[in-house]
């Protein structure tokens, strides 16, 4: 009954989002520059452009803080709100690469506790294929006191997010409640900003392991690359549907006027948590501001919703269409005992065909 819930649900949801697709596909088409269709600059103040050129530094206008402070006008709120920009300057610096890509994270007291699912992530680096050296390029963002304090036990870039730092994050937060939708837009705020400080970055969900390296397969012609929920074989139509817990985002002043505008539809889809919102513009970003968005296929950048179930293709799996930490844990944890295995098989073997993992799970089956 649960799994033929999932997927009505998943049905639902792809109707709806190729709905909204084709809906702004045909406005783009028919609207003329007196017509009433309103473009997506209504939803950013302009105060960047849509060229590709480099950030050098933070545009003047735009806010030095993702979020600042209820007391930022006071001397000691404004002191703070430097402090913690400075310390999210330092770290960038530390963890970033030649290339200025830096790989970013983010988790609360309770993905970030001992046993939770911050230690599989990790354990996913040291466990894959050459891949042990990107932890060297994470960025932890912690959305709370206590998840701060158990990354800096295990890990030593850790950045506490401002925007949280006043709320009470720290516990499991519910799929499409008022704080988890909170949590995902400040979300957006800090990687626009990463944008501004002339930074790539590569955000991954603290619920996704990771295998092989990722950027073998994002296009340097992308300026921003996204994995898929549903994947419909061209990697830059629009109508296959973004999972933004795993996002690559470049740095220019392009993408940057992209977050702005991404970050002011808010308003215009109230209730809506950043992905489905991006799902609704992601057309319009295309079309109006040039923005060559890349999709990953579910091949090699799979999650529960739609996965390969072919070790000898995948690069990284998402515990998405996953509801509960604990049914997350038990099944990544298994998947991750299946990939040691597979480490451990003959090349021969390997070759033989797709190798499968044969765990049962709560989520996958």
């Amino acid at each position: 009954m649960g799994s033929q819930q999932n997927a009505l649900h998943q049905l639902v949801s792809f109707i709806l989002g190729a709905s909204a697709a084709a809906v702004l596909v045909f406005f783009l088409t028919t609207a003329t520059s007196g017509g009433r269709f309103t473009g997506i600059s209504t939803w950013a103040n302009g105060t960047t452009g849509f060229d590709d050129a480099p950030v050098q530094e933070a545009p003047a206008t735009l806010a030095r803080v993702p979020a600042a402070p209820a007391h930022a006008d006071s001397k000691q709120g404004t002191a703070a709100a430097a402090e913690q920009e400075d310390e999210l300057e330092r770290l960038l610096r530390a963890v970033a690469d030649e290339d200025r890509t830096v790989i970013m994270t983010s988790v609360n007291e309770a993905w970030a506790a001992q046993d939770s699912l911050m230690d599989l992530f990790l354990e996913s680096f040291r466990s894959g294929e050459r891949i042990a050296h990107f932890v060297d390029h994470l960025l932890v963002v912690a959305l709370d006191g206590g998840a701060l304090e158990h990354c800096r036990a295990v890990h030593p870039h850790c950045y506490l997010l401002p925007a949280a730092a006043a709320r009470n994050l720290s516990g499991e937060k519910v799929f499409m409640s008022k704080d988890y939708i909170d949590l995902v837009w400040s979300k957006v705020r800090l990687q626009q900003r990463i944008l501004e400080l002339g930074y790539n970055f590569l955000f991954t969900d603290v619920d996704i392991l990771w295998f092989r390296n990722p950027f073998e397969r994002m296009s340097v012609a992308a300026h921003m690359v996204t994995s898929s929920d549903f994947y419909f074989g061209d990697p830059y139509s629009p109508m296959n549907l973004p999972n933004t817990g795993f996002l690559y985002a470049k740095s220019s002043r392009r993408t940057v006027g992209a977050f702005e505008a991404w970050h002011g539809a808010r308003e215009a889809f109230p209730g809506k948590h950043e992905q489905q919102v991006l799902n609704e513009i992601k057309v319009e970003l295309v079309a109006t501001r040039g923005l060559r968005i890349q999709f990953l296929d579910t091949e090699h950048n799979a999650g529960f919703c739609n996965n390969t179930r072919d070790f000898n293709t995948l690069y990284t799996m998402h515990a998405n269409c996953c509801v509960g930490l604990g049914a997350k844990l038990h099944d990544l944890g298994n998947l991750l005992q299946e990939w040691r295995a597979y480490r451990q098989m003959d090349e021969e073997d390997r070759a033989r065909g797709p190798v499968r993992w044969k765990v049962p799970g709560i989520c996958i089956h």
